[in-house]
């Protein structure tokens, strides 16, 4: 067995609960105690459908019939008009074209109608355009009412089925290159823990025909914090879709780091990000070894949980040079060099804790919020350069580290989302990936929660 391989045998007996619940015995005392009940989630493989079933679209107008237009390209299965007790893969309601907030009425009984006919592990999505100071107030209502309806729907869905949102901004067509990704993303494995979330494409984005196959081939790219858990999924994920990486991890994680490296056929780099010239180092070995650099994922991150009233300057000062300092000071690297020019993109790994807070992690929380804050930030910069800057913000993903949580603790923090489970080191990795992809050229700026719709914050 690879190494690879071992380690997802070992994330997919993370979780016993989940397995136990999920078929047999399991399942039908779990229905009678009335306790939750998750199911193991559709992920991405190579081989598998896009969707388990025909897809409805819905909607009036240029944008749904465009929508429906892609989806047979890609060879889906198609209906415009929901057939009662006909089991569905997906639902895609295009609401681009929405001036009240009556017009909804008709397209969202049309999906509770058809909610029951979902197969395990169906996808809700819509399509609608963002509320935004200039619209008229009745407009703004109902594209905001679509905010709601969303995140309430996917916290109704059962079975594995989410539910998530695409926002165009003024002047993108719901047929265009970055909304039909970002619809093929959320239609896929690669989103199986996003749940009740918004991803907005912010322009056209490019017009050649993606290779969904292998999106990221002939790119190279490095990911900080390799070694071990998220960071090493990631590394494999980008590899899988095609990409070159640069492994890079502190010189104390070096056997694991050269592990990983190996089985990807990518190089490591043993550095400490929080080094004044860390980013330097990093361009000059893309440079010798690549010629350039595509990708940037800062994954590297630490934690030094204490109460604000017993914080001590080490535990702050560590986490916040790791966590974001030395990310923006790579940044700056990166965005002077002549070596990082081309279409470039940068993803950063947030957290839940940046959005919602989390108790005893004052000085985390403050770094990853920093990193939302630094993406919204880069992003006209790297447009610039036809670039991109998102975040990946987890929940409770199932690690090494969250394994060594007491068994009570880690068991309430599983079961606090809408799919009522852990997620995995992959789900962060594929969500990386699509920021990474050429297709999602026109998504930029937008922090993407990977936590199955916790039930705190958005």
């Amino acid at each position: 067995m690879t190494t690879q391989n071992a380690a997802a045998g070992l994330r997919e007996k993370a979780d016993k609960y989940t397995e136990f619940v999920s078929r047999g015995f399991g399942k039908d005392l779990a229905k009678r105690l009335g306790l939750p009940q998750p199911v193991i989630l559709r992920r991405y493989s190579p081989q598998a459908p896009l969707v388990d079933g025909p897809i409805l679209v819905l909607g009036q107008g240029a944008g749904a019939d465009g929508v429906a237009k892609v989806l047979l390209d890609w060879h889906q299965d198609v209906r415009r008009h929901a057939t009662p007790k006909e089991k569905l893969g997906a639902i895609v309601a295009v609401l681009d074209e929405l001036g009240h907030p009556e017009q909804l009425s008709e397209t969202m009984l049309t999906i509770g109608a058809a909610l029951r006919d979902l197969n395990k592990n169906a996808r809700v999505v819509t399509i609608s355009r963002p509320a935004v100071a200039a619209d008229a107030p009745a407009i703004a209502a109902a594209r905001n009412g679509i905010d709601g309806i969303v995140r309430s729907l996917a916290k109704e869905l059962r079975a594995g089925a989410t539910a998530n949102g695409i926002l165009l901004a003024n002047g993108v067509s719901a047929a265009d290159p970055s909304a039909v990704s970002t619809l093929r993303f959320f239609l896929s494995g690669r989103s199986a823990f996003v749940d009740g979330q918004f991803l907005t494409a912010s322009s056209a984005g490019l017009s050649e025909q993606p290779d969904w196959a292998k999106p990221l081939q002939g790119s190279v790219a490095v990911v900080t914090g390799a070694a071990r858990g998220i960071g090493a999924a990631i590394a494999r994920t980008l590899a899988r879709d095609g990409a070159t990486v640069i492994a890079v991890d502190v010189p104390a994680a070096g056997d694991h780091l050269a592990a990983v490296a190996n089985e990807i056929r990518g190089t490591a780099l043993q550095l400490d990000i929080t080094n004044v010239d860390a980013g330097q180092r990093i361009l000059e070995h893309a440079r010798q070894r690549y010629g350039r650099l595509d990708i940037v994922v800062h994954n590297a991150g630490i934690t030094r949980d204490k109460l604000l009233a017993n914080m001590d300057n080490a535990k702050w000062d560590s986490v916040i040079a790791v966590n974001i300092a030395s990310q923006l000071r790579m940044n700056e690297a990166f965005l002077a060099s002549n070596d990082f020019v081309t279409n470039p993109r940068i993803i950063s790994v947030a957290s839940t804790s940046g959005i919602a807070g989390n108790r005893g992690q004052t000085n985390y929380a403050a770094s990853k919020a920093g990193v939302i804050g630094m993406v919204r930030s880069t992003a006209p910069m790297l447009a610039e350069r036809g670039g991109t800057v998102n975040a990946v913000a987890p929940g409770f993903i199932e690690t090494d580290m969250t394994a060594k949580i007491p068994f009570a603790t880690r068991e309430v923090a599983r079961r606090l989302n809408s799919l009522q489970q852990g997620g995995r080191p992959t789900d962060v990795a594929e969500a990386i990936a699509f920021f990474a992809q050429p297709a999602a050229a026109g998504v930029t700026a937008n922090i993407l929660r990977v936590c199955g719709q916790n039930l705190v914050g958005q």
